[in-house]
């Protein structure tokens, strides 16, 4: 019987005081919190499965509401992405549940702010969805493409990496209207996708994290990765999901 393999992780890193990513995995959820070790998670392939992670807003408060906050409304109606317009359609709701959340436009939580990528599996195809800098990556014995599109301003020269993003869910005293970036493609043979916040890919440089993804697979590939953001100096918040189709 075909199967999802869903191998997970978020962890606040080495520098900051607490964990403002947020985990969707199906209908569970991990908000702001962290897992002592790589879980796994295995479910049957047909009913739309969303994975995806959420990233708050550094320097802004209540990153991890606004993280929780999509991520909880993610899950909640996951099973019923279907095509892509609910995708993007799931993605404005998001966007105006983490303003609705943020209250009034004076309150401390008026700016808060959270990225958001993730994919659709279904039967046949998946679906990639994001909005700001969280990525999505698929790797195959070709080996590693970015399949998400990075919300950020372009880089100046010899520069890898920024911690700017051009839109984003909330993160603004007033409600601003997003552009989500959703595209399908069908599912292949051997090919696995990894959902992660910039805590992984902005110490983590492309060809590292081919490496560990050509060397093992599911909870272990996730663990070496944790591991090399944090060789890395762990500045952020690692957050990532490792979907297998078997």
């Amino acid at each position: 019987m075909p199967y999802v393999a869903v191998s997970a992780l978020s962890h606040p890193g080495l520098l900051r005081e607490r964990n403002e990513d947020s985990l969707v995995v199906g209908p569970w959820t991990l908000c702001a919190t962290v897992t002592e070790s790589p879980q796994t998670l295995v479910f049957p392939l047909g009913t739309p499965l969303a994975v995806a992670v959420a990233d708050g807003l550094g320097g802004h408060p209540g990153g991890d509401v606004a993280s929780a906050v999509a991520a909880r409304r993610i899950a909640s109606i996951g099973s019923a992405l279907t095509d892509e317009e609910a995708v993007r359609a799931a993605l404005h709701a998001c966007n105006h549940a983490v303003y609705q959340a943020a209250g009034d436009a004076d309150g401390a939580l008026a700016a808060m702010g959270t990225t958001v990528a993730g994919v659709v599996v279904g039967p046949g195809s998946l679906m990639v969805f994001n909005v700001g800098d969280s990525r999505v990556l698929a790797h195959s014995r070709d080996g590693l493409r970015q399949v998400s599109v990075d919300d950020s301003p372009p880089l100046e020269p010899g520069q890898r990496t920024t911690s700017l993003v051009t839109q984003c869910l909330g993160g603004s005293p007033g409600y601003r209207s997003v552009s989500p970036h959703v595209t399908s493609e069908p599912l292949r043979a051997g090919e696995r996708y990894l959902v992660c916040t910039d805590g992984l890919t902005d110490p983590v440089p492309p060809e590292a994290l081919e490496e560990v993804l050509r060397e093992h697979d599911d909870g272990r590939a996730v663990f070496e990765l944790w591991k090399a953001a944090i060789e890395a100096g762990g500045p952020d918040n690692i957050t990532m999901a490792l979907v297998r189709v078997g």
